[in-house]
């Protein structure tokens, strides 16, 4: 029978310096999902590499005195290393500056603009050199780039034209009828109400101004624009040929069943992609996952802010399982993560070296000590096995159900529930005290088997995480290979087997005290300087203070976390929205004055801080039954209240 084939991408990582770990994040991620499938019994392809083209790489090569080339030769490379020391399974490594990519985006652009979709004009805006975006005046945000926050400048070039028009009712009706297409819903929700409902403009598609791409070649003097050439890597790289001789790989996986990007991108591989793809009447792929970003403490990673945290550098202190351990644990599936020095350190000390490294190295110890290393199952139970084999045995499915939703992290706690049930077990038949009766030794027998299987049966499933440990673990333990039909089943680890005579440490518990002294001399410098910049560039507000309360004045006040389920602006005023908000069980219509800052659309599926039980009030007209707080800087900007964790709506705030 044939394998059912699973074709996977991450985005391709621009070569404009070495990626930090959250770039990591998104291959590692992409990994686990592949190393899962192969371990499903999918026929995996799982394609990656590098973005090499544009103005932000022309300008980054001119300041390093080398050629374009050389530069994104060296970027590359070192992407690609990084990719392979955290240990990622892909199958092709793609770049933009590969001789057949190339020439594929020459023949698709002449086939766009042969069949009309493409048209030559001008382009007069805002563009953001780092997105290699053009923005109108409207959709800047504070007079800069809504992307990525960066000073934009003014552009006018003469340039083609995609009609992104003729496709957005088409691709309107697919996400409505595919609601799987993207992923979170959060996302699919952002680009429906912010871009295709309010309607689409047409899209710059190429560009005079910087030479550094790929040429149009019936018109020399533009260069493509660089997210048509990038977003086609997905079909170039398995063999797509525009002119109908494409190969039979490509064939096989096309449509991809998984394009894995950062959510600041989602909006490139939602509406322009899948368009794209209609003009070249190629399916659109099966799902488009938008992940949440990985901070660094203090925000988003920036090495103007110097936060930046690269993988080599982490590997070096933690090792490569328990990084990657680290970046798919701790990523929520919607909401931003964060890593730290110190989180990392905790991370590993309680969950990597106490739950699982001390699990084994005790199970083995213990087989050691009473058996001369024999794993031998007797047959004598009672009814506690009954439970540890319950949750042993129920483990895969929890795993299996959890990946089919992309919700990695759940599925590696679910794996680790099993470690500590394990170690639960342990305490339940103490192994030491039935040591100690002869006439109890079989039952001790049968105790250490069952904590063998079971951590046979979790290390199994951890494989698409932490290959590496699980290796080590099988090795150490002497268990032969199971396939994943095989991790429902119990008792198949042979009985009699040795366990090794020296267990290795799996992961070394670390001092974090010791870890950020060692961290901090890494580069005082730079840490110096971050620390005196952001003593300067800490703004404070003082106000005028108002009278004391009494507590139990406070506590006639209830606050709650509210989600808003629909916003409106309030007509006949310059200030209001009026916003529908959930609160529980629960809906109450609320008017603010934050219009200024927030558009309706923008509010949709926020989380927010309200006092419920305000006094209801018209404002201009319209009844508003609660308060939304916010924060007012010295500008007037204004910035809702937020949880720092996802809460249900109806959360008390206390």
């Amino acid at each position: 029978m044939d394998k059912k084939k699973y074709y996977i991408t991450t985005a391709i990582a621009y070569t404009s310096g070495k990626p930090h770990i959250g770039n990591t994040y998104e291959a590692v991620l992409a990994d686990s999902i592949a190393r899962f499938k192969r371990q499903q019994g999918y026929d995996v392809f799982f394609q990656t590499g590098t973005d090499e083209h544009g103005q932000k790489i022309e300008l980054k090569a001119q300041d390093a005195g080398i050629t374009c080339k050389e530069f994104v030769d060296n970027v590359s490379g070192e992407i690609k290393n990084i990719w392979d020391l955290m240990n990622t399974s892909y199958d092709k490594f793609i770049r933009t500056t590969d001789e057949d990519h190339e020439k594929q985006v020459q023949k698709i652009f002449k086939k766009m603009y042969a069949k009309g979709d493409i048209y030559k004009g001008y382009y007069e805006g805002m563009y953001c050199t780092p997105c290699e975006s053009f923005f109108t005046e409207s959709q800047l945000v504070d007079g800069k780039c809504p992307d990525c926050g960066r000073p934009v400048t003014p552009a006018k070039e003469e340039a083609y034209f995609f009609k992104m028009s003729k496709y957005a009712p088409r691709l309107i009706e697919h996400i409505n009828s595919h609601p799987e297409f993207i992923q979170p819903v959060s996302r699919k929700n952002e680009m429906m109400n912010n871009f295709l409902l309010p309607g689409l403009q047409d899209l710059c598609v190429s560009r005079t101004s910087f030479k550094w791409g790929i040429p149009v070649d019936f018109d020399p003097k533009h260069v493509v624009y660089v997210w048509l050439d990038a977003l086609t890597n997905y079909i170039t790289g398995i063999g797509y040929d525009c002119d109908g001789e494409s190969t039979d790989q490509f064939k096989k996986l096309w449509p991809a069943d998984l394009h894995l990007i950062g959510k600041d991108i989602i909006r490139f591989h939602t509406i322009y992609w899948p368009i794209f793809l209609m003009s070249l009447d190629l399916p659109l792929p099966k799902q488009v996952f938008g992940h949440p970003w990985l901070l660094q403490g203090d925000g988003k990673m920036s090495k103007s802010k110097g936060n930046v945290l690269y993988a080599d550098q982490l590997v070096d202190f933690f090792g490569v399982d328990a990084v990657r351990y680290f970046v798919l644990h701790e990523m929520p599936f919607e909401n931003d993560g964060v890593i730290t020095w110190e989180l990392m350190v905790e991370r590993l000390n309680s969950e990597l070296a106490n739950t699982l490294g001390n699990l084994v190295n005790r199970t083995i110890s213990m087989s050691n000590k009473y058996f001369g290393g024999q794993v031998k199952r007797t047959g004598v139970q009672e009814p506690v096995d009954e439970d540890l084999k319950a949750v042993i045995l129920g483990t895969r499915q929890k795993v299996e159900s959890k990946m089919e939703e992309l919700r990695v992290a759940d599925a590696i706690t679910e794996i680790f529930a099993l470690f500590k049930r394990c170690n639960k077990y342990i305490d339940e038949t103490m192994p030491w005290v039935l040591a100690k009766d002869e006439a109890k030794k079989e039952r001790l027998g049968e105790v250490l088997y069952n904590l063998v299987e079971g951590i046979c049966i979790g290390a199994a499933l951890l494989e698409s995480f932490m290959p590496d440990t699980t290796a080590k673990i099988l090795a150490q333990l002497n268990a032969p290979a199971r396939s994943y039909q095989e991790l429902d089943t119990f008792g198949l680890y042979p009985s009699g087997n040795k366990v090794t005579e020296k267990p290795e440490i799996l992961f070394a518990r670390l001092d974090v005290k010791e870890v950020m002294e060692k961290v901090e001399a890494m580069n005082p410098k730079e840490a110096s300087a971050v620390e005196e910049e952001s003593k300067e560039e800490a703004p404070v507000i003082d106000i005028e203070p108002k009278p004391e309360v009494t507590f139990d004045d406070f506590m006639k006040m209830q606050f709650q976390v509210g989600e808003i389920i629909s916003c409106e602006a309030v007509k006949k005023s310059k200030k209001l929205l009026c916003s529908q908000v959930k609160i529980g069980s629960q809906v109450k219509q609320i008017v603010s004055g934050i219009k200024a800052s927030y558009k309706p659309e923008d509010m949709v599926g926020k989380k927010v801080m309200v006092l419920v039980n305000l006094k209801p009030a018209k404002l201009a007209g319209v009844l508003s039954e609660g308060m939304i707080l916010c924060a007012e800087d010295a500008k007037g900007e204004l910035a809702l209240m937020s949880p720092d964790k996802d809460m249900p709506a109806g959360a008390e705030i206390c």
